[in-house]
């Protein structure tokens, strides 16, 4: 596969910045945000969901995002992977500026250079494992490469499924297609929502360990949506959300220190979130 794997100890040192750092450009990021605020309706009974989030994720990491219900999370997520557009503000993915792109644009970006996990799977019954698998390369106009689709379905476990529907696989087995599928076309960023939701904690495990070695191996960039404390240890930093901002973050962390710092974040202090 074309991705490689980098040593990134240096940039991940100091990965989240929350102001611009005069040495790096915008095309060193793999995910940058400056000031985006999403707000929905207008006057006294407008919701701010994001309040002026600001930044930089550097490519090759994985940065789990977390917070109490109605903190954002699902609007970042949206916003940060052009599915929802920020009231202000700015959004560069891979060094390209997302922000005002038509929806046109959007589409085949999001189909070329974007992967998407979510807790649903998304697979479509009615075709293989394969064809789901390279189902981005043809919505984008590509051939589809069989043979890649078999290299990267053997990373995830499955080499030998690719002729099987996804209604004769396990939970687990559902979301490594998933997790082919999105790195089939070796996106600048993955996005995973909410992973491992739907699934037990052993399968959870797996699914995780796959998205780190992604991130590790191949040089992926994962940005996942979480409310699991267990889940989040796997990501490099936290970054935790309430009020539509964030508040925290945290390195490298257990998952006994992220559920102590959510804890803090449930406290009357934070009692009251936007939606």
């Amino acid at each position: 596969m074309g991705l490689r794997r980098k040593n990134r100890t240096e940039e991940r040192a100091g990965a989240v910045v929350t102001s611009p750092m005069p040495s790096a450009r915008t095309g060193d990021w793999a995910v940058e945000l400056r000031g985006v605020r999403r707000q929905y309706g207008r006057g006294a009974g407008a919701v701010h969901a994001l309040a002026g989030i600001d930044l930089a994720l550097p490519r090759g990491s994985f940065t789990a995002v977390m917070g109490p219900s109605g903190s954002g999370k699902s609007t970042f997520l949206q916003c940060a992977a052009g599915l929802d557009r920020a009231s202000s503000g700015t959004v560069h993915l891979g060094g390209t500026e997302i922000t005002g792109m038509s929806e046109n644009k959007l589409t085949a970006l999001r189909r070329t250079r974007l992967g998407f996990v979510f807790q649903a799977f998304n697979l479509l019954p009615s075709l293989t494992v394969e064809q789901n698998v390279v189902l981005p390369m043809r919505l984008a106009g590509r051939r589809p490469d069989r043979r890649k689709a078999a290299e990267i379905l053997a990373r995830v476990g499955l080499g030998d499924k690719g002729g099987r529907r996804p209604g004769e696989l396990s939970g687990g087995q559902q979301q490594r297609v998933a997790i082919a599928r999105a790195l089939i076309t070796e996106p600048d960023v993955i996005f995973a929502d909410e992973p491992t939701g739907a699934l037990d904690t052993t399968t959870a495990t797996e699914i995780l360990g796959l998205l780190r070695s992604a991130v590790d191996m191949m040089g992926a960039t994962v940005v996942m949506v979480t409310h699991d404390p267990s889940a989040a240890a796997y990501a490099d930093r936290v970054l935790f959300l309430a009020d539509g901002s964030i508040v925290d973050r945290l390195e490298h962390a257990s998952a006994a220190q992220i559920a102590a710092r959510m804890t803090a974040l449930t406290a009357p202090a934070y009692a009251t979130v936007a939606a």
